[in-house]
């Protein structure tokens, strides 16, 4: 498939492990300039050095961070044709013991992260842009012990309905997808796993390839009438 990503400028947020990774590096072997950004919790590996254009360090909960990394971008590529926002935070706990401090952490690092991000980089994203927001399968099903983190996520799907209509004049394009219970994340395994493996057409748990595949469509010239969905990625369950 001809995906018209030969260098095209991406940014991939939390770009260094899972679902980020993969997509970076997805966007590099397509021939995109790829520019990640990670908070420097988990080192990158050999092979992401290797493929990325470049890699900072920004924490997206941090303004002056985040401004940082939309002027090293500018520096770097001169604008940008694809914004993945995937720098998240997972969170579980009942609602009797949901803190109002865990509630804002867990909030904070994806919706309104997702917010700065693309605030902060909105000057550089050059007609015919895609956005692309990694969401998850809780916001549309929920999930127990997961109010924060559901809620977080629900709010992305809002935030791409308004933007896909707020930017479409402009020729961007915004998108979300939805990944089901991902094989890399800690609580993918034991009996909860188990469970929804069971329960999932596919029969297996979502790779951060199979994310990183949906992303690199939206991305491309082949989704450059797509704008304004959720794309589950979740094997059908």
């Amino acid at each position: 498939m001809e995906t018209g990503l030969e260098g095209k400028r991406v940014l991939v947020t939390g770009g260094t492990r899972g679902i980020g990774r993969a997509t970076a590096l997805a966007f590099s072997r397509a021939g995109a300039r790829v520019v990640a950004c990670h908070r420097g919790a988990h080192e990158p590996d050999e092979e992401l050095l290797q493929a990325l254009g470049a890699l900072h360090r920004a924490d997206v909960t941090r303004q002056p961070e985040v401004a940082a990394l939309a002027e090293a971008v500018r520096d770097g590529l001169g604008g940008l044709d694809v914004l993945v926002n995937n720098a998240g935070a997972d969170g579980s706990a009942p609602l009797a013991r949901l803190d109002e401090e865990e509630w804002a952490r867990v909030m904070d690092r994806n919706a309104t992260a997702s917010y700065r991000v693309t605030r902060a980089v909105l000057p550089l994203l050059a007609p015919g842009a895609s956005v692309v927001n990694i969401g998850s399968a809780a916001a549309l099903r929920g999930r127990p012990a997961a109010a924060h983190y559901s809620a977080a996520k629900a709010a992305l799907l809002g935030f791409t309905r308004a933007l896909c209509k707020e930017l479409g004049p402009q020729g961007i394009r915004v998108n979300t997808i939805a990944p089901g219970m991902v094989a890399d994340e800690v609580e993918a395994r034991g009996p909860v796993a188990e469970k929804i493996t069971a329960m999932t057409p596919l029969g297996r748990l979502c790779r951060p390839e199979d994310v990183a595949s949906a992303a690199l469509f939206l991305g491309s010239d082949s989704a450059a009438f797509v704008s304004g969905i959720t794309l589950d990625v979740d094997g059908g369950i």
